[in-house]
C-alpha cells in the first residue's frame, strides 16, 4: 500500500555525513558514480522516491560503506 502524499517519509539519506567523514563533495561523488549531481542533491535532501540498486551499489562502492550506513529508517 503507498504512504498518503503528506505521510512522514521515514527513511533517511546519511549522504551529507558520509562525503563529510570522507572529505568528499557532492560534485566529486557524482562524477565518481555516473549520477548526475540533481538526482544525487534528491537523495540527499531526503525527496527520493526510489533509487536503483545499481545507484545505490555505486555510491556505497564510491563511499566504501554499506546501504545500513547510508540509508536509515528513522522512528515513527
Amino acid at each position: 500500500m503507498a504512504p498518503a502524499p503528506d505521510e512522514e517519509q521515514r527513511i533517511h539519506c546519511r549522504l551529507d555525513e558520509l562525503l563529510a567523514a570522507r572529505g568528499m563533495t557532492l560534485t566529486e561523488l557524482s562524477q565518481r558514480v555516473g549520477v548526475s549531481l540533481v538526482n544525487l542533491s534528491v537523495l540527499k535532501n531526503d525527496r527520493a522516491r526510489a533509487i536503483r540498486f545499481s545507484t545505490l551499489t555505486a555510491i556505497c562502492d564510491v563511499l566504501d560503506c554499506a546501504v545500513g550506513d547510508l540509508l536509515i529508517v528513522r522512528p515513527s
